[in-house]
């Protein structure tokens, strides 16, 4: 029962109809505190046991009707509520015998009410099944008691009516419902798109700007007298280094970052950012952990090269930082949690230092 809770239908008529509301709560509270107080003080002696049972069976059907998910019910539900109205009018008609008095036979009415919201539902050939099986078992029963088939047919056609009109209700309402479901659908879709094409264009007019502010200073001056300085080149040098790692490590260039990037790029340190994505669900907090080691060690280099690699989902190793020099190379490696889980000590460096290097 679980799994049929757990997956809702998005096109579930039971939103068009209200049936997920307060006030639809408080009707089958009505109607199962309605049909307890007739069960206990309206059946025969010694019917107490069958008439619970019957109140309990109608109970949890009722409930079904406006707790289970989807549309048309699941099968599996279907089943079970038709089966339930049989079940629980011939639990009755066990225990009643004619003459018939006040409301000894209530099962068929709560039947009544059960198939009727079974149409609604989407369920009406099945809502039919039970009710003629409920009918039969009261025309049986009575013949049985000698009242006659004639006598328990009149007495029981007229639970017909409400179970034509909830199919014709059924038959005009549904395809209804189900063209507001798909315009919903559509318009849903077009939202989403149109708020992913936003996205775009402000990311687009964002990058622009930034683009816009960091280059503009520079190339004004490379315009107004020519030749390059000695400073224009390491401006230019760094502020290539800094939109590369915007590129290729966008997770790893917050302002700090590149303020210490650009301060290490400045003592003659080489630093490459790459990253895979690794940290691009991780919460804030641990993020932040891990970019502050990357910060300690940009802050410690003053020589070599400084390779910071983001790993790829699902590695036990999500960050990686490398540091070579002329004669040692040294790796470190951290979880996602901050934690450092491998530490290779600085050693002499070899001709070939990608062999220290993995995905």
């Amino acid at each position: 029962m679980d799994a049929y809770l757990n997956n809702a239908n998005a096109s579930d008529v039971r939103e068009m109809l209200g049936l997920r509301t307060t006030a639809a709560r408080i009707l089958v509270a009505a109607f199962v505190g309605t049909y307890a107080l007739i069960a206990t003080t309206g059946g025969p002696p010694g019917s107490l046991w069958y008439e619970l049972t019957a109140w309990f069976i109608v109970s949890v059907a009722a409930i079904a009707l406006i707790v289970v998910r989807g549309d048309p019910l699941p099968m599996l539900f279907t089943v079970a509520l038709t089966a339930s109205g049989v079940v629980a009018m011939n639990v009755i008609l066990l225990a009643v015998h004619p003459p018939v008095s006040g409301l000894q036979l209530w099962p068929l009415s709560a039947v009544t009410a059960i198939y009727t919201y079974m149409c609604v539902r989407g369920r009406t050939t099945w809502a039919w099944i039970g009710m003629l099986a409920v009918l039969a078992s009261y025309v049986l029963w009575a013949q049985r008691t000698g009242m006659g088939y004639v006598t328990g047919l009149q007495l029981s056609v007229i639970n017909f009516a409400p179970l034509v009109t909830a199919t014709f209700f059924g038959w005009t309402i549904r395809p209804a419902a189900q063209n507001i479901f798909a315009l919903r659908r559509q318009t849903t879709v077009r939202a989403e798109a149109e708020a992913a094409d936003a996205a775009v264009l402000d990311e687009r007019d964002h990058r622009l700007t930034q683009l816009d502010e960091l280059t503009r200073p520079l190339l004004e001056r490379m315009a107004g007298y020519g030749s390059l300085t000695d400073d224009d080149r390491t401006a230019a040098g760094l502020l290539e280094a800094h939109l590369r790692d915007t590129l290729r490590a966008p997770t790893l260039t917050t302002p700090a970052i590149s303020r210490a990037a650009n301060r290490a790029r400045s003592r003659g340190v080489e630093v490459v950012m790459l990253d895979d994505h690794g940290l691009d669900d991780v919460p804030a907090d641990l993020r932040d952990q891990l970019l502050d080691r990357v910060l300690d060690t940009l802050a410690a280099a003053d020589s070599g090269t400084v390779t910071i690699r983001v790993l790829p989902p699902r590695r036990q190793a999500v960050l990686t930082i490398v540091h070579r020099t002329p004669d040692t190379l040294s790796r470190l490696e951290f979880r996602v949690d901050g934690e450092l889980i491998r530490r290779d000590s600085p050693i002499r460096a070899t001709p070939h230092p990608e062999v220290f290097w993995h995905d």
